[in-house]
């Protein structure tokens, strides 16, 4: 087994996570990183994703929004703005973001910014990926 690691997850109505972890699994600006213990020093900006928490018995999702991590050999910090369990989601509101992130892109009229539509678009299905 891997070593574990302090994995502390915060934004700015809670403490959302505070644990030990084997791994940590992520969607950055960069792509997707894992982290075990261990890991250079870094920081990096969240991109929106599945996070994966891999504890000793099992594995846990959230929608990670958006944020940034410190990731250290010993611990990991994530600071974020948007993190949610699949229970926190509201799965009729992703499908409406959804739905209108896909008419704003589809029609294209230029008075929408396309890349804001994009990234509302790409939220709304790591939200729905993780509904039921």
């Amino acid at each position: 087994m891997a070593d574990l690691m302090k994995l502390q997850i915060i934004n700015p109505e809670r403490k959302f996570y505070e644990g030990n972890a084997s791994m940590v699994e992520m969607t950055t600006t960069e792509g997707e990183i894992g982290v075990y213990g261990g890991h250079i020093p870094m920081t990096a900006i969240v991109a929106p994703g599945i996070l994966k928490i891999h504890e000793e018995n099992e594995i846990k999702e959230a929608a990670l929004i958006s944020g940034f991590v410190e990731i250290l050999p010993d611990k990991i910090v994530v600071m974020a703005e948007v993190v949610e369990w699949p229970d926190e989601i509201d799965k009729n509101r992703a499908e409406e973001a959804r739905i209108r992130a896909e008419r704003r892109i589809k029609d294209q009229n230029g008075e929408i910014d396309i890349m804001r539509a994009e990234t509302a678009l790409k939220k709304a299905l790591v939200r729905l990926s993780l509904t039921k």
